[in-house]
Formats: C-alpha cells, structure tokens, sequence
C-alpha cells in the first residue's frame, strides 16, 4: 500500500446554516458562521475565503471566490440528534436512526441511586439541565464544603460531573465517570464527562483536564475498519474519547485549539502514512456554549493563520477535510447546539477546486477516507473521485 495521509480536521460546532428540520430541534435560522460573521461586523478568513468557504453560506467577510483552491460543499445530517457523539459518529460511517437518550428534567433514582451506592460519592449537587460554567459559580462552593460532586446534563445526551480538583482528585473523578459510564450504558447516554475546575468562590474556571466516556458505537466504524487493515489512525484532542478509543492506534492530548493546530502540525512532520482526526474544542466549549460570537470569530481567524502551516505538509496524492460535527450558533438565544449543515473544505494539493455539492450525510466522509485507504464500507457516498476531475 502507498504511505499517505488524510488529515480531517474537525472545527468543533463550526456549523454553516440550519438544516431543512432545524425547526424541529429549536433552531430555525441558526447560521453558526454566518451569524457570527455579522455579529462581530465581518470575519477575516483569507485562508477557507481561497478554498470555497464562501459558497456555502452568506459570510460578511468572505465572499464566495470565483476560482477555489480547493473542493467545497457542505455535509447534512442524517442521524437523529445534533451532539458531538452523533455528528462524529455519523462521519465514520454510524448513522443512528433514533437520537440517543435526554433528561431534560434531570436523572431519575434508577440512575443517581446505583451511581450513589457503587462510587461512594456522599451525594449529588445539581442533577438539573444546566451551562457548565454558570452551575460551578452557582454549586462550588457547596461542592467543596461538602465533597458532594455537581451533576448536570444540557439538551445533549450527556451526563456530566464537575468537580473541584483540590475536593475531588483527578483519578477519582475518573472513575466515578467509569461507573457511571457502565450505568448508563443501558440507557443510551452518549457520554458521561468529567468536568475539573479549579479556582475560588467567585471565580472557578474549567480545566482542560475534562475527559469523555462515551457509549460503544453500534457497529464497527470506519476507524475500526482502517486499524484492521494495518492504517493507522491518530486521534487528536477528543477522537479517541469519541470512540471510546476504538480504532485508534496512537492519541495526542491537546490542550485547547492553539495546543491542537501546534501538535497536529508537529504530528505531521513525523507521520508520513495514516489518518490524522484532529478535533478543535473551544469553538464549542469556550464560545458557542458561551454565546461569545467575539470569541468564536477570533478562534476561526486563528485557525485560519495556522492552515498554511498544515496544509502545506502534504504533498500531491494526500487528503485535508476541514468539517464540523454540528452546529452552535453563538447568536441565538439558546446556549446549545444547533441542528446545521457543516462546512466540507478539501485540500487536495495539486487537483485544484471545485464543488461538491451538498452532501446527503456526513457518512460520505468516512466513505471517501475508506475509498482513500483502499477499505471497504457500506455507508456514504465517496467524493473521491469527484476529486480527480
């Protein structure tokens, strides 16, 4: 087999304009890109602007490039739901016909009793829906006069525990995540998250010592596939916490989106053969959820400087997707995801530009990555050769 590299990276929530049943989901006119790009009166992008990025929805600052350096479009959704896991999954080949388990009215005892007893945890503060970093100024300082860890979930499948890392050490936290990760199964939780932070009354702040256990995909995705036939697979920042570490061959901890671009960057003057899955957090953690449109933009001007670097490590033959798993629209009302197409941007050095459309699912990238690695897959539709033209 040739020694080549597909690089995906995922910019996490970086949705480009609601899908056709936004409305189901709450979110009619949600436009991650393009409401920012109006709310912070225009975005610089001279990087995505060359490749196309423009045509996939109306963004003050970037308009559509009459001549693309590179292959755009953008991916719906056919999965139920509109989270990491879902979104994620879909793309490597997972396409979930019923949306994974919510409480919007919190966790009932069959759930907080069997976690109660098996952790040994003295209580649960919280167990409502609720923005992580309003509920840890809102319950820290009981957390910590008490030990009891805060429990919360949002309009996504997730059970999330925050705790103070100087009440709660790391490992514990971990595993009263593992425990609850094993309750929950059943339930069809998508993931259970540990939430650190650390600080004081007043002022505590999340951590990048978060960690993620997610449920075990149905079938075997197309990560799995790729490992079986000797491709290795490279899962940068939150990939492998995704996938419960399941078609991953080597993990690279990362440290917000800076810390990723720098070592995915450094990842690929060493890797000459493989898929490199890079997810960037902060669009969605720091900004989105936070409804800081300022913030978001300068996360996506910053990407956009690293891109250069990135992309110009690959060589004529070699893949990069630029993608997002959902959307979460810092403009709107709503603090949660939204339920958008995402971008789809293809480097392809030496091939030049063109578009490709909307595509029916997210699948269709893992079904190109498949077709690129030479491995067969059974859900997509492969834009690889719409590449070649």
């Amino acid at each position: 087999m040739d020694r080549r590299r597909f690089v995906i990276l995922v910019a996490d929530s970086v949705g480009c304009g609601a899908l056709p049943d936004a409305r189901a989901y709450g979110d009619e006119g949600s436009d991650t890109l393009g409401n920012t790009s109006r709310a912070v009166g225009g975005l610089a992008l001279p990087v995505m602007g060359r490749m196309g990025l423009g045509h996939l929805t109306p963004i003050l600052g970037v308009p559509p490039d009459p001549s693309p350096v590179a292959f755009h479009g953008r991916m719906a959704e056919r999965s139920k739901g509109k989270d990491t896991i879902t979104g994620h999954w879909e793309m490597m080949g997972i396409v979930l016909s019923e949306p994974l388990a919510l409480y919007p009215h919190g966790f009932p005892p069959e759930i907080l009793e069997p976690f109660l007893r098996e952790t040994g945890a003295p209580g649960v503060l919280g167990n409502v829906v609720a923005s992580g970093t309003e509920i840890i100024q809102r319950l820290g300082e009981e957390h910590q006069r008490t030990g009891k860890p805060i429990v919360y979930t949002s309009a996504d499948s997730v059970f999330q525990i925050a705790a103070h890392e100087e009440t709660v050490p790391l490992e514990t936290l971990y595993a009263w995540c593992r425990t609850a990760r094993r309750i929950l199964d059943p339930f069809k939780v998508a993931r259970v998250i540990a939430r650190p932070f650390v600080g004081t009354p007043g002022s505590y702040v999340r951590t990048y010592n978060r960690k993620d256990f997610a449920l075990a995909t149905p079938g075997p995705t197309v990560l799995e596939k790729l490992v079986d036939a000797r491709v290795p697979v490279f899962g940068v920042g939150k990939i492998p916490d995704i996938f419960d570490r399941k078609g991953i061959t080597d993990e690279v901890h990362t440290a917000g989106n800076a810390d990723g671009l720098a070592k995915t960057e450094a990842l690929l003057d060493r890797v000459d053969h493989g898929l490199v899955f890079v997810n960037l957090v902060d669009f969605d953690m720091l900004y989105g959820h936070r409804n800081d449109p300022v913030g978001y933009a300068r996360a996506l001007e910053e990407m956009d400087r690293a891109l250069p670097r990135i992309l110009g490590k690959l060589h004529p033959g070699e893949l990069a997707a630029i993608t997002a798993d959902h959307g979460c629209d810092p403009t709107t009302p709503s603090t949660d995801h939204s339920r958008e197409h995402v971008p789809l941007l293809v480097h392809a050095p030496g091939r030049g530009g063109g578009g490709l459309g909307t595509r029916g699912s997210f699948a269709d990238l893992g079904a190109t990555v498949s077709d690129f690695f030479g491995v067969r897959h059974e859900t997509g539709r492969s834009f690889l050769g719409e590449l070649a033209r």
